[in-house]
């Protein structure tokens, strides 16, 4: 599919979502839910027919098209114009607001058609697959509906445009708006056209509402509050889940094998998500979160956490191919699902306490934490003191092999260090003392084992020769000071051996797949962290700046970008990545005293 790429917009309502390309086609769509089968599959290239798989609204004579988000909001406004002068406008949104005292936000998307200029003529093709590409909907209709049926799954199209045309893809003259709302098999109880204006007037004042309570930088307002609204996107009511992407099997670069379902829940996420909203003030969202993470530390069986887990909290997330699917650009295997759950991570330890450290210092929170929630959290820091000297599968999940990863052990330090200061700030000193006691014995051991003398700098494992980008946070999580020289003398030879232009690779080793490719676009966000504490503040907003010119030209970004081109590859869209924008402009901006 030569016209495929990730200049997608992004649309939904932290239930659903939906990726719309360039010329307002919907491309990508799970429904019910974020790891549902994907209806609409045209991203991944449905194997027997690359024309299918979307929600097409095509413009006769086609020229050019341009696409923006209504001010503040989730909605995307598309613009197609024809060789003759014509000109279409496409609304895509999922409804989301406040209704009877909650929120309203069901698994339904909402198209809205209108005419700008000119006598243009449209098609509507609409071209659901299921169970991941295998299987064409059996297509029944009534006066005002079309339902298509798959083995278990049932979607109706409620609109006021001619059902004959739609299911014919016939072309036609636009001349009053159309509205198309697609979703369960229920019944629309008003007009359509009433429901469509109704549900796109209360969703615009939800969002712009909602941006208005946000806590914003004075510099790069406009990719923040983008930003902000993409996690949230990514955010799962229901349970707090945020997804890692919205997509699966988006290769890390060409012809990789580096295809990879991020539909779920990493923990090793956790302390930038929850930071980030925090500074962002997103509060609610980032409770919901930290409650989800809290239910799936007390479900975890023996006390071992997994590196991921699902939106509802599952445990089991077996790894399948999807044949009918031939992946992004042809590039397969399209897999559902994701054996990383079967990893050892020992990371994952210090990420549960990091985001769980908020409920006792936030005094914003609904549910502050206190003395039952330390002691629910102290297994944590026993699991990660018996294993921080243990090898596992490292942050970057490596399949083929296990050693003792310096970030891994780093972060059991972190979970008894944050232990530590949670018991101090309770009054619990005896506990207070125990477990800053195992901090600091945690903390020499790194030291004398993952440093390197010869290279003056910590490696990425123990004994090893190694590096990874994941030092660049040694300062960040408070191991070590920014003065402290071996930081620095880390941070330099990171820039040595693991930059390529303006990117920072995770690593350069040989692995499972060969040779990395493609910048892990999160990397580079993490130096911008440590120019920033080193005080190099200026190529710090260089380089972010830098990284913000990666962007699609909606704003959003994907996992990883081709350092030569500036094309983005991987999962879309990353939260890693969003998340590393919004803490980058919270820390380098200028103060609001200094704005005027």
């Amino acid at each position: 599919m030569s016209d495929t790429s990730l200049e997608n917009g992004l649309i939904g309502n932290s239930a659903i979502g939906a990726l719309v390309d360039a010329r307002g086609r919907i491309v990508w769509a799970c429904l019910p839910r974020f790891d549902s089968d994907p209806v609409f599959c045209r991203l991944l290239n449905p194997a027997d027919d690359e024309e299918g798989g979307a929600f097409s609204i095509n413009l006769a004579d086609f020229a050019h098209a341009e696409q923006e988000y209504i001010r503040h909001t989730a909605v995307l406004r598309t613009r197609l114009h024809d060789s003759h002068g014509g000109c279409i406008e496409i609304t895509d949104f999922a409804p989301r607001f406040r209704l009877h005292g909650r929120i309203f936000h069901p698994s339904m998307l909402v198209r809205r058609v209108a005419l700008v200029s000119g006598n243009p003529r449209i098609s509507v093709q609409i071209d659901p697959r299921f169970e991941y590409g295998e299987f064409k909907p059996v297509i029944t209709s009534g006066s005002h509906h079309i339902r298509y049926v798959g083995p278990s799954t049932v979607l109706r199209l409620t609109t006021d445009a001619s059902i004959h045309a739609v299911l014919e893809s016939r072309f036609f003259h636009l001349h009053d708006p159309l509205t198309f709302i697609l979703g369960p098999d229920e019944t629309v109880q008003a007009s359509v056209a009433s429901t469509g204006r109704e549900f796109l007037d209360q969703t615009v004042a939800y969002w712009q509402d909602w941006v208005r309570t946000i806590f914003i930088p004075v510099d790069w307002q406009h990719e923040v509050i983008r930003s902000a609204i993409t996690l949230k996107l990514n955010a799962f009511d229901d349970t707090g889940a945020i997804i890692a992407a919205m997509t699966t099997s988006i290769p890390e670069h060409p012809d990789s094998g580096r295809n990879w379902d991020y539909r779920f829940c990493w923990l090793r996420d956790a302390y930038f998500v929850v930071n980030a909203l925090n500074r962002l003030g997103a509060t609610t969202t980032m409770e919901r979160y930290i409650s989800y993470i809290l239910n799936v530390v007390s479900a975890a069986e023996g006390g071992v956490l997994q590196p991921v887990y699902g939106i509802s909290g599952e445990a089991r997330l077996l790894e399948r191919f999807a044949p009918a699917l031939a992946g992004y650009r042809n590039m397969g295997p399209v897999r559902v699902g994701n054996l990383a759950y079967e990893q050892i991570q020992h990371d994952v330890y210090g990420s549960a306490v990091l985001a769980a450290t908020h409920m006792f210092f936030d005094s914003r929170l609904q549910h502050p934490g206190d003395a039952n929630l330390f002691h629910q959290l102290e297994p944590l820091g026993h699991k990660a003191f018996t294993h921080y000297n243990q090898p596992d599968a490292g942050i970057w999940e490596l399949r083929g092999f296990t050693r003792v990863h310096t970030y891994s052990s780093i972060m059991c330090w972190a979970a008894c260090d944050r232990l530590a200061r949670i018991a101090k700030r309770l009054g619990l000193e005896e506990r207070a003392s125990f477990w800053r006691d195992s901090a600091d014995r945690i903390h020499a051991d790194i030291c004398a084992q993952a440093w390197d003398e010869s290279r003056q700098a910590f490696t990425a494992s123990w004994g090893g020769d190694s590096l990874d980008a994941s030092l660049l946070l040694m300062n960040e999580f408070g191991f070590l000071e920014a003065d402290d020289p071996r930081f620095t003398a880390t941070v330099e030879a990171i820039e040595r051996e693991l930059k390529r232009g303006d990117f920072i690779f995770r690593y350069v080793e040989r692995d499972d797949f060969g040779h990395p490719e493609h910048a892990f676009l999160v990397c580079t966000f993490w130096y911008v962290y440590a120019l920033h504490a080193l005080g190099r503040k200026e190529e710090a907003r260089a380089c972010f700046e830098r990284l913000l010119a990666c962007t699609s030209k909606l704003g959003l970004l994907s996992e990883d970008v081709n350092q030569a081109t500036g094309e983005q590859w991987g999962n879309f869209v990353q939260t890693y990545s969003m998340v590393g924008l919004v803490n980058c402009a919270l820390r380098l901006s200028r103060r609001w005293d200094q704005a005027y």
